[in-house]
Order: C-alpha cells, then structure tokens, then sequence
C-alpha cells in the first residue's frame, strides 16, 4: 500500500479530475441529485424574471425605446443606439432587480444548502447532514460571488462611459476593454472561489464549524492548496470551452434557416442552453468530488 506522504508527493489535479467524471458517469444519482437542486431553483427564477421583463417591456415598449430602429449595418450606429435604449430600460431594470434578487438570493442560499449538502453526502457516505453551517458557508460563497460580478459590472460600466462619451463611439476600444475585463474577473474567480467552495467541503468531512472551515480553507499546506489551484484554473477553461461549444451549437443551422424555419433553430436554441446548464452542474459536482478525494490524500490518510 502507497502511503499517505508518497500519494500526496503523485497526486495530480488533472489526473484526480479524469478519474472522479469517470466516477461521476457511474454514479449519475449523484449528477442528478446537483442538477435537480439547481434546477429547482433556476427554472422559477428565471420564469420570474420572464414575467418582470415582459411588465417592463408593456410600460416601455421596444418602439419608444428605440430597439425596432437600430440599425444593424452599421456597428457604430447600434452600439449608440442599445447604450440610449438602456439609459431608458435602467431605472426599471433596477427597481425590479430590487425587487427580485433579495428573494432569490434567500431562495439559492436554502435550496443550494440542502441539495448540495445532499450531493455531497449520496458521493461520500460519512458526510452527515449539516444544513444549519451549510447556510452560512452559502451565503459566504454568494456574497463572494455577488461582489466578483459587482467588480466586473461596474469595471465595463466605467469602460462604456470612458469609450462613448464623445460624439463617435470608440466601439474597438470597448471591445479590448469588455475582452480584458471579462477575462480577468473570471480568472479572480478561478483563483479565489475555491475558498469559499472547498470550505463547506471542510466543514462535512472534518465536522468542524463554518468559521473553523474558513480558517482553514485560508490556512492548507502548499501541497494541498496547488491542486485546488489547478482544478479551479481547469474548471474555468472548461467552463469557457462548454459556453464555446454551445456557441457553435447554436450558430451551426444558422446557414439553413430558411429550409428549417425559426421554430426548428429555437429548439436547437433551446438544446444548446440545456446541454450547457447540464454539462456545468456535472463538472461542479466532479469538482466538489475532486476535493474531497484531495482531503482523503492530503488530511484524511489514503484515498478510497
């Protein structure tokens, strides 16, 4: 038998991930059971949000916004006139945001509680249920989250008001800057939301407390902590691989549209999106799996 210091001097991300979706595939209770609780909430929501769009479309119409009048030769032009277009949509946009989010956010925070506290114990049977530090551990996670998007919202605000305040927008210049900026909070995420999802991971397996496990998540051997590095960096090019491929998708009938009609391209529309949603809750999954084989080689002796 390899001991403990020999398989922590072996391990790999990469390989560890190979095998856990070879794992996952096996076991697709588990897959259904992550997939079931995001979808639980994400399908409500965004009928929600369905519903609120089309309230604020019937009190300011597309018309009188000036979206039936964009002109879609002329780049330069349409940037202009969606930048006018949202200065009108803004205020609703936001008083429904206002509206919607803090429910939501409480909404995410129980159902991802349970069912990923759920997932976890159906992938490792010593996990106990523990919803009442899973809670808090997911509203850490959210409001990490939350902020990360916040940055980046407000980072291409600033690129859009810096780029189209003169009288011709410098639409190439916002491209780099929405490019660059994209990029770089999505790497910010990849490097640092690990700690906040390995931490629940933390708290189930060494049934410490929520504020136990932070300590911890921040304080893991260098060992440890560089494949959590690594399976965050490829997840995240994974996660930019499966939006590229639903991408193409989604573009492919695009050259037959007029032989197959606009209802076939919008359930091929529809089919890409699922494929996407599906795919990204099982590589999370597999990445939580990740870490908790991580934790039997570099904190819980050998791995199973």
């Amino acid at each position: 038998m390899i001991s403990s210091g020999s398989r922590a001097e072996q391990v790999r991300g990469t390989q560890t991930l190979v095998n856990q979706m070879g794992w996952m595939l096996r076991h697709p209770a588990v897959v259904a059971l992550e997939v079931g609780w995001r979808w639980l909430f994400g399908i409500p929501f965004l009928l929600v949000c369905w519903s609120r769009l089309q309230h604020v479309l019937a009190v300011l119409t597309p018309e009188e916004a000036g979206l039936t009048a964009i002109d879609s030769r002329n780049p330069w032009v349409a940037t202009a006139q969606l930048s006018r277009a949202w200065w009108h949509y803004q205020p609703l946009v936001t008083h429904e945001l206002r509206a919607i989010l803090p429910i939501a956010a409480l909404a995410w925070i129980l159902i991802s509680a349970f069912g990923r506290n759920l997932a976890l114990k159906l992938a490792e049977p010593r996990i106990r249920l523990r919803p009442a530090p899973m809670l808090l551990l997911q509203t850490i996670w959210l409001i990490v989250f939350g902020g990360i998007c916040w940055g980046w919202f407000r980072s291409v605000g600033w690129a859009a008001a810096t780029h189209f305040s003169g009288a011709e927008p410098d639409l190439i210049g916002f491209a780099i800057w929405l490019i660059f900026l994209s990029l770089g909070f999505f790497t910010i995420w990849a490097l640092l939301g690990w700690i906040a999802s390995v931490a629940p991971v933390l708290m189930l397996l060494e049934e410490c407390s929520a504020a136990s496990a932070l300590r911890l998540a921040f304080r893991l051997k260098r060992p440890f902590t560089a494949e959590l590095f690594e399976i965050g960096m490829v997840m995240g090019i994974v996660n930019l691989a499966l939006i590229v491929v639903a991408m193409v998708l989604s573009a492919a009938p695009l050259p037959f549209s007029d032989e197959l009609g606009g209802d076939a391209l919008h359930v091929v529309w529809a089919g890409a999106t699922i494929f996407y949603l599906i795919a990204h809750d099982y590589f999370q999954i597999v990445r939580l799996t990740c870490f908790v084989q991580f934790w039997k080689i570099f904190r819980g002796g050998s791995a199973q």
